[in-house]
């Protein structure tokens, strides 16, 4: 298992497009890959679960990936909110 935290700072959080972006990438992965704020964690994989989080610029967020990729996965993840979302 590995995770790393990250903070959301794009201006509309992680919200409809930019969510898209980032389940896109974490489908890329086999590892299973969740997202934490606070005390909720979802599927990394999953638009509803992601967006239920209601992630709004500052938040910071834990990404947490178990499987074989799993590094690969975290960092890729955590490059693509620290870009921004390619936004």
């Amino acid at each position: 298992m590995y995770t790393q935290e990250v903070t959301v700072n794009n201006e509309v959080g992680l919200h409809a497009r930019p969510a898209t972006f980032f389940i896109q990438k974490a489908n890329e992965f086999k590892s299973g890959i969740w997202v934490e704020k606070e005390d909720r964690r979802v599927n990394a994989k999953s638009l509803l679960g992601v967006l239920s989080l209601g992630i709004v610029k500052g938040t910071p967020i834990t990404l947490i990936a178990d499987g074989g990729d799993e590094k690969e996965a975290v960092t890729a993840l955590v490059d693509l909110v620290k870009d921004n979302f390619g936004e």
